[in-house]
């Protein structure tokens, strides 16, 4: 039995090779700032999700440390049945106050956030819709409510619409998106789903999880920065924010329910009050400095540019996610490894997290990297491209 096994993933990790598909973790002994030491040796990172460089913050370190001094290393178990620390309800009033919700409701991730609250607002008999480049968790949980499923083009108002047409025929209807996409960086409309979610009485979801504390006045993601009404939010606390966990925040009504249905928070054990205590650190921050912010608004449009200068296919946008397109899987990675050969780290984006024939470094920027960290970082892309011959040998890396 045991070599049957083996040799089942024996064999399809062959098949992942030869694709280049195939996927292995990469470990970092030591990290400072945007540097680390990779696989043993020194490398510049450009395929974080830590926007704002939060997570070594002094101010959040102490709250992380000062949590595990007074509340021990894990939380042991769900609330509802080892009961809810302090620190877990402080985090959600504070999270609820910032979005001006009602209430929030924490959970061990934002994928337990996803596949936990779809499923508990929606199933036989309702209809959702959802964004054709949503991410995986948002796909697993509309998998899992066994509601009649549509998937509208990417961003396309008009075919969500169109796909609504016999709303009437399904109890309720449920809206589910991305606000920022994670793999394109490019933004949901929220204000033309908001308006389409309200003329067809759906219930409009966002996944926020790359857009809080990078967008709107106070870093309140995505919806913050549209103005538009959105019933159901969810963000991580693990991107901008730096620690570990994530949330939905609402009307009181919902945020009850989802404590009574959503399996994810039930019967999961509740974040580490360390991470807890980081978090509400970080949302301190944020709300307090939004310079942090324009800094990091600063420093994408500047990675973007640059690279857009050097030739590579790069497409507009203004978030710290900046896909560098390079087509093919082989391609991919052969440039991830010159370049982390000489010191740059970008994350090999392949099949099948994006669609066959878009594979490509996913190059993010933070608030923490310097300009001449981005002139480094960009100098080496200039020589690996030009070496592999995806931009023109004459290109201007200056």
């Amino acid at each position: 039995m045991a070599a049957s096994l083996d040799d089942f993933c024996a064999a399809g990790l062959a098949d992942l090779e030869a694709r280049g598909l195939r996927r292995r973790l990469r470990r970092i002994d030591r990290r400072e700032g945007v540097r680390a030491c990779l696989d043993g040796r020194p490398a510049l990172l450009l395929g974080s999700n830590s926007y704002l460089g939060l997570e070594q913050h002094p101010r959040v370190r102490e709250a992380a440390a000062q949590a595990v001094a007074e509340w021990g290393a894990g939380s042991t178990g769900s609330r509802l049945t080892t009961g809810c620390l302090a620190p877990h309800a402080a985090l959600e009033r504070e999270i609820a106050e910032w979005f001006g919700a009602e209430a929030a409701v924490l959970f061990g991730s934002g994928y337990l956030a996803n596949v936990g609250a779809i499923p508990a607002l929606a199933g036989r008999g309702d209809l959702i819709l959802s964004d054709a480049l949503n991410h995986a968790s948002l796909i697993d949980g509309v998998r899992l409510s066994r509601a009649e499923t549509r998937i509208y083009r990417h961003a396309d108002v008009a075919h969500a619409q169109a796909l609504l047409a016999d709303r009437g025929a399904f109890r309720h209807c449920l809206l589910v998106t991305d606000g920022v996409f994670s793999m394109d960086g490019d933004l949901a409309p929220l204000t033309a789903l908001a308006a389409l979610a309200e003329e067809h009485d759906a219930w409009l979801m966002v996944d926020d999880a790359h857009g809080i504390g990078v967008l709107g006045a106070t870093g309140g993601g995505s919806a913050e920065d549209a103005g538009a009404p959105v019933p159901i939010r969810m963000g991580t606390l693990s991107k901008a924010l730096g620690a570990e966990g994530a949330f939905i925040a609402g009307s009181a009504a919902l945020v009850d329910w989802l404590r009574n249905r959503a399996r994810t928070a039930i019967y999961s054990t509740a974040p580490a009050p360390a991470s807890v205590a980081a978090a509400r650190a970080a949302i301190q921050l944020v709300r307090e400095s939004p310079e942090r912010r324009a800094t990091l608004r600063a420093r994408a449009d500047f990675w973007r540019s640059g690279l857009r200068a050097l030739g590579f296919n790069v497409p507009e946008g203004i978030t710290p996610i900046v896909p560098v397109l390079l087509g093919e899987a082989g391609l991919t990675l052969e440039f991830a490894a010159r370049l982390e050969a000489e010191g740059v780290f970008a994350t090999p984006i392949r099949p099948p997290t994006v669609p066959d024939g878009t594979a490509r470094l996913r190059a993010t920027v933070s608030a923490a990297h310097s300009e001449a960290e981005l002139r480094e970082a960009l100098a080496t892309f200039g020589h690996v491209g030009r070496a592999l011959g995806v931009i023109p040998a004459e290109a201007d890396d200056d």
